[in-house]
């Protein structure tokens, strides 16, 4: 029979190792891994109500160490707030491709290439993830992106574009067309599919070089009086005749916060 030690001698080696666990550096980075895989971010430091005051309290529970706890605590409170955000399923889906990479591509080498790539996609997802954004997937010379906020969608696209024609690889300066359009896609794991999706592509494909073209959808949920709008004439395969399309300009710079 165990004596009434064994069972605290027990649970005291489980909590320690439990401990061990959740302090664990490889747990840790695991875990904050998956975080960053979900979309959006919270933002403890300036806690109000609701998702962000949870987080605080996660943070203040959890100490300045980092533990697995924490990092999953503050992913379900991130997933908790992106679906809060996400409302009925509309989302804002922006495409992106760079302007004439095909031909620069054909002379410039692999390395080259890669090298341009690399340093295109790492800008983008960088600006996305500030404005809120998702990367759904890469495509080559381009991404598809999804944004639950419409007006956060048009300052990345107007950032991201800005962060692209500065990136350098012997001379050569990347020029981006994007395109957005505003639906209510389907959901298939992290993919979006649908005519909103294709729409948002077709859109992206009619953008000249360095140009952000948006839907009268994206506007709708926007506040429009934040950009300054051009009528573009728009058909396209696939896309309601009736769809107006706008080459769209922020009224503030790329990076300004003050804008948002």
């Amino acid at each position: 029979m165990i004596g009434e030690s064994g069972p605290q001698r027990f649970w005291g080696k489980a909590a320690s190792a439990v401990r061990r666990v959740n302090r664990n550096p490889g747990v840790v980075g695991a875990a904050r891994g998956l975080r960053r895989m979900l979309p959006g971010a919270v933002e403890p430091a300036f806690p109000a109500k609701g998702p962000d005051r949870v987080a605080r309290l996660i943070l203040q529970a959890s100490g300045d160490a980092p533990s697995a706890a924490q990092e999953f605590g503050l992913a379900a409170v991130q997933a908790w707030q992106a679906l809060s955000r996400s409302g009925d399923g509309t989302v804002t889906i922006m495409f992106t491709d760079l302007v004439g990479f095909s031909t620069w591509a054909l002379h410039a080498g692999d390395d080259q290439v890669l090298r341009l790539l690399r340093e295109v996609f790492d800008v983008t997802e960088e600006v996305v993830r500030s404005c809120g954004g998702k990367v759904v997937k890469s495509l080559g010379d381009g991404v598809m992106v999804a944004f639950t906020d419409a007006d956060e969608a048009i300052r990345a696209a107007s950032a991201v574009g800005a962060a692209v024609s500065a990136v350098n690889v012997d001379g050569y300066r990347p020029q981006l067309r994007v395109g957005l359009h505003r639906g209510k896609p389907r959901r298939v794991g992290r993919d979006y599919l649908g005519v909103d999706v294709n729409i948002a592509a077709r859109i992206a494909d009619a953008a000249g070089s360095g140009e952000v073209l948006v839907s009268e959808q994206v506007l709708a949920a926007a506040h429009r009086e934040r950009y300054a709008t051009r009528p573009r004439r728009f058909r396209a395969k696939g896309t309601p005749k009736d769809l107006a399309v706008h080459a769209v300009v922020p009224r503030w710079g790329p990076g300004d916060a003050a804008g948002r």
